[in-house]
């Protein structure tokens, strides 16, 4: 099949979509990225996003526009992806979309876990004359998991090493690592030895201090040109990783509602309250992500990775990528594209092979990952 996957992170900066020949059964999966590209997302629809995502500015009436204008969206960039590797739209057989998650509760964190992502199926569908795959994560936490995540089945199939363990750490907004033993201690148990969990902020609390420093003029620490500027301040940074997420045990998820822009602001404003400059805030938060990256190693992972395969838009900022090569010694920190899955293509390609598997009746959580009773088939499909 030749099936496009589209992402759009809880950074909300555009939409990633990737376009790949897939044949086969897992574990058995021969695959082939023909085509990826980034579609930003227009000032506009990102300032729609934002104002969906915050419980002040959000209603009924802005989300259910936001839905359908991600959905056009979203099919302009299957079609803008095909039209990059050559095809037609009738030789495409099938889209995952992940959609945009505007909120997200796992369970024990309230009475009802639930999750929203929006980015209308039908609309794509129709636009494109292509089927859809799409809710990937409710069908999950119905099965009493966290609806995420769901990218370590995808790591599982294409990042196990024959010797090494290896971890696949993603840097979006939140960061969130798979657990992959070398595929010798795997040959028993296959996937089920294999876990992941969200290790904390990514990029997020990053970018909404960058736009703070820069008046807007800056929506994420470019190169992390900013935080090498400054110092990082030692009080500030073990306040921060005082946070209770850090001491849960997996099966854990996290997202905006926890490492979002009201933490951002509360962090902002005590922080220049202490006369901090903006340099130093931004250092302070680089660390923070690296340091909860690496604390959440060492806390649960059963052990320690030779290596660490890195992805997202954290793999492109060379402050936060010194700051975590540091703190992860033994352990050689390589970026995904140094094993051919590009560093930004990396969650829509997981996600084109998980609308895959759904199509063929598979299931494709790991329940290891997600705490789900058991492995379930992922979304719903539109023709």
């Amino acid at each position: 099949m030749i099936v496009v996957g589209l992402m759009s992170g809880t950074s909300a900066d555009g939409i990633d979509a990737a376009l790949l020949r897939l044949e086969g059964v897992p574990p058995r999966l021969d695959w082939e990225l023909i085509a990826h590209i980034n579609l930003p997302h227009s000032a506009r629809l990102r300032t729609e996003i934002f104002a969906c995502f915050r419980p002040e500015s959000s209603s009924g009436e802005r989300i259910c526009r936001l839905n359908f204008a991600l959905g056009e969206a979203f099919a302009e960039a299957v079609v803008a992806v095909t039209a990059r590797a050559g095809l037609k739209l009738t030789e495409v057989d099938l889209i995952g979309s992940h959609g945009q998650t505007l909120w997200h509760i796992p369970p024990g964190r309230e009475d009802l876990a639930s999750t929203l992502q929006v980015g209308e199926a039908a609309l794509i569908a129709e636009r494109t004359g292509i089927p859809v795959v799409n809710n990937f994560r409710a069908r999950d936490m119905a099965a009493g998991g966290q609806g995420a995540p769901l990218v370590p089945f995808v790591d599982w199939l294409l990042l196990s090493h024959p010797t090494q363990t290896r971890a696949a750490q993603n840097i979006g907004g939140i960061g969130n690592v798979t657990y992959l033993p070398p595929q010798a201690q795997q040959s028993d148990s296959g996937p089920d030895a294999v876990f992941a969990f969200d290790t904390g902020p990514g990029n997020m609390l990053i970018d909404d201090a960058a736009r703070r420093a820069t008046d807007g003029t800056l929506t994420c620490d470019q190169d992390g040109l900013l935080a090498a500027r400054g110092q990082i301040d030692p009080l500030l940074l073990e306040t921060l990783l005082r946070n209770p997420y850090f001491s849960l045990k997996p099966p854990k998820t996290t997202g905006r509602e926890q490492f979002g822009s009201q933490l951002g602001e509360t962090i902002w404003q005590d922080a220049t309250a202490r006369g901090l400059p903006a340099p130093d805030i931004l250092a302070t938060l680089t660390a923070f992500t690296a340091e909860s990256i690496a604390r959440a190693y060492r806390n649960f992972l059963p052990v320690f990775p030779d290596q660490v395969i890195l992805s997202g838009g954290g793999a492109y900022n060379p402050t936060l990528k010194a700051m975590l090569s540091e703190r992860l010694l033994p352990a050689r920190l390589l970026a995904s594209d140094e094993i051919g899955i590009p560093a930004d293509a990396k969650e829509a390609l997981a996600f084109a092979v998980l609308a895959y598997q759904t199509w063929h009746q598979r299931p494709a959580n790991l329940p290891a990952a997600t705490g789900a009773s058991r492995p379930v088939i992922l979304g719903s499909i539109t023709f």
